[in-house]
């Protein structure tokens, strides 16, 4: 009698994505890596990863939005509470691209709330989530202003807004 075992497909990464990952193992980050927002548009070109936006659903109505990124928010409404589903929502979101072996690239508004959507996707089995550095409107500057030195936007890489 013989047993037949099933190998699982390995996820073969892009390099830019083995690299982020090294780095993340390098400074102990509980998540698979982060990549710039240059780095992200052209893996998701190339239909190497999916971008996943995890800001609020205002925040894209009325910030603007990466075209064709699905959406699972981290937190909802003006005060950002924490979605309880999040994990759910992203497996269900990610089920057609290889659910949580999918290669997913998590996008907020600076990279802060998309790195503890990615810990927690982590730490809930997903293999291959990484943070887009940066975010979608970069970081605060001395003015209070977001865009003028980082970001997605600021990068000039394509967006829409409602």
């Amino acid at each position: 009698m013989s047993v037949e075992v099933e190998e699982l497909a390995e996820v073969v990464l892009p390099e830019a994505l083995e690299q982020a990952r090294a780095k993340a193992a390098e400074n102990n980050w509980p998540y698979a890596g982060g990549v710039t927002p240059t780095v992200a548009w052209d893996l998701v070109q190339k239909g190497q990863a999916v971008l996943v936006d995890v800001r609020s659903g205002e925040e894209r109505k009325f910030v603007g939005h990466v075209p064709e990124s699905l959406h699972v928010a981290w937190a909802t409404g003006t005060a950002l509470t924490r979605n309880p589903r999040f994990v759910r929502e992203l497996e269900a979101k990610l089920a057609k691209e290889g659910g949580k072996d999918a290669v997913a690239l998590l996008l907020c508004r600076s990279g802060k709330r998309s790195a503890l959507a990615a810990e927690a996707a982590a730490k809930a089995g997903f293999t291959h989530v990484f943070n887009v550095l940066e975010g979608f409107e970069g970081e605060i500057d001395a003015h209070q202003h977001r865009g003028g030195a980082d970001g997605w936007r600021f990068h000039k890489l394509p967006w829409v807004q409602d």
